[in-house]
């Protein structure tokens, strides 16, 4: 595994850490499992051959990685009850796609 996957995934780990000590300090582990769960979209990497391709592209090729999945996570934001969850969704998937540039663009 090469450094930018390593960072990859640290980001999904630290980038939730830091929304939750900004944002739902009082309440900060909770908050972050609650966006960590956002990490469970990655099942449907079990569905590719194969299942892990460095140099893959997630956004647009895996199923819970594409427009109508994530108009889902965008829309479990508005309810109270699910909004940290759909954020950790939208996050992931933003991690997803910066990642994605960085591959495009960094070679």
């Amino acid at each position: 595994m090469g450094a930018r996957a390593i960072f990859h995934l640290f980001l999904h780990a630290a980038v939730p850490a830091l929304l939750a000590w900004l944002f739902w300090r009082e309440r900060f582990g909770r908050a972050w499992a609650l966006l960590l769960l956002g990490w469970i979209i990655d099942i449907d990497h079990l569905l590719a051959d194969p299942i892990y391709a460095p140099g893959r592209c997630s956004i647009g090729f895996h199923p819970l990685h594409t427009a109508p999945a994530i108009a889902v996570y965008a829309g479990l934001t508005l309810p109270r009850r699910t909004r940290l969850f759909g954020i950790g969704l939208l996050v992931h998937i933003a991690l997803d796609a910066i990642d994605c540039l960085w591959m495009r663009y960094a070679g």
